[in-house]
């Protein structure tokens, strides 16, 4: 299998283990526990688009860093260097948070769905 596993196959996910999983489209497993760095040639990632599945609510701009900690800015960087890519943040605190590149919007868009699993 090429030195990937199928995600869930052998794959035990660890509180006590920061940083990312990375898997491919089929869902086979790069790396876990990574460091995401953001590449020197792009910007910093200043202002999220973030949006909220409640009736309502807007989308409305904000720093990375509103959103939560390290986690968030290191997925808010890797939508914006990846733009293929979709980030998943899942923090201790509960909230659940999907980042993608909008080529749209120019930007990248945080997605609030922890209302959704509640």
């Amino acid at each position: 299998m090429s030195g990937r596993t199928t995600c869930g196959a052998r794959l035990t996910p660890s509180p006590a283990v920061d940083g990312a999983t990375i898997l491919t489209t089929a869902n086979e497993l790069v790396a876990f526990g990574a460091k995401i760095t953001r590449r020197r040639s792009r910007p910093l990632v200043e202002r999220v688009l973030v949006s909220e599945f409640i009736r309502d609510r807007e989308p409305g701009l904000m720093g990375p860093s509103q959103l939560g900690g390290t986690r968030h800015l290191s997925a808010a960087r890797f939508a914006q260097d990846q733009p293929q890519s979709i980030a998943l943040v899942a923090s201790q605190d509960g909230r659940f948070t999907i980042f993608r590149w909008s080529s749209s919007d120019d930007i990248v868009h945080a997605h609030r769905v922890e209302a959704l699993l509640l």
